[in-house]
């Protein structure tokens, strides 16, 4: 589903991954991610997508103060770490500030 993110400027954390052969635990982790990240002050809308062991998961937030309050989050950097020694290959986080965003709909 595509984020209903508000006027920019606003910031996007990219999340670009590739995964290992072990899923032991990856989708309630990822689940309880989503949750925790909808809860934190700045947090705007999630998009992710995957296929053939690469994900990305793009976040949107309001600043990079809220960024940096995700990133410090003790349960989130627990699971951090849990990906780091179990379920990624290799991965890449990028942050950007949104300066422009364009959007289309179909008429129903």
């Amino acid at each position: 589903m595509i984020a209903a993110t508000p006027e920019p400027p606003y910031y996007v954390v990219m999340f670009t991954s590739e995964r290992t052969d072990v899923d032991t635990g990856y989708a309630e982790a990822a689940q309880r991610m989503l949750e925790l990240a909808a809860q934190q002050p700045g947090f705007l809308g999630v998009e992710s997508a995957r296929s053939d062991g690469l994900g990305i998961t793009l976040s949107y937030w309001q600043s990079e103060e809220a960024i940096r309050g995700w990133r410090e989050h003790a349960e989130h950097r627990a699971v951090r770490e849990q990906g780091r020694t179990d379920w990624y290959a290799a991965f890449t986080t990028r942050v950007a500030k949104v300066e422009r965003a364009y959007t289309f709909s179909r008429p129903s």
